[in-house]
C-alpha cells in the first residue's frame, strides 16, 4: 500500500456509475457513497494499480503520484484534477471538482 499513490476522482466529469467503489477491494473509496465516488483511504491504495481508473468509462480519475505515461483510457477532455495533498485534490486550482479526503 502507498502514501505517495492514490485516485483522484474528477467529480466535473465523473457520470456516478460507481465501477470504481464496486472494484476496489481495498476499501479506498466510500461504499456508502457509490454514485459520488469518494477517496477515504487514499493510503490504502495498490501503488501503481489503475484498475479504477482503466475502467472507469468517463476518463475521471487520474493519480497522485502518477509517474508512468499511463492516461485515463476514456477520457473526453482534458483532466481537471490536480494531484496535492491538500485534502480537497485541488491544490489551490479552483474549481476543481476533486473527491480526493
Amino acid at each position: 500500500m502507498s502514501k505517495t499513490w492514490y485516485p483522484m476522482v474528477d467529480m466535473a466529469t465523473c457520470t456516478g456509475c460507481g465501477e470504481c467503489v464496486r472494484f476496489c477491494g481495498h476499501a479506498v473509496y466510500d461504499k456508502a457513497r457509490e454514485t459520488t465516488p469518494t477517496v477515504i483511504r487514499p493510503d490504502d491504495c495498490v501503488d501503481h494499480c489503475h484498475n479504477c481508473g482503466n475502467l472507469c468509462p468517463a476518463g475521471s480519475i487520474t493519480y497522485f503520484g502518477e509517474d508512468t505515461d499511463w492516461t485515463p483510457p476514456h477520457a473526453v477532455g482534458p483532466q481537471a484534477c490536480c494531484s496535492s495533498t491538500d485534502g480537497d485534490g485541488c491544490g489551490g486550482a479552483e474549481p476543481c471538482g476533486c473527491s480526493v479526503g
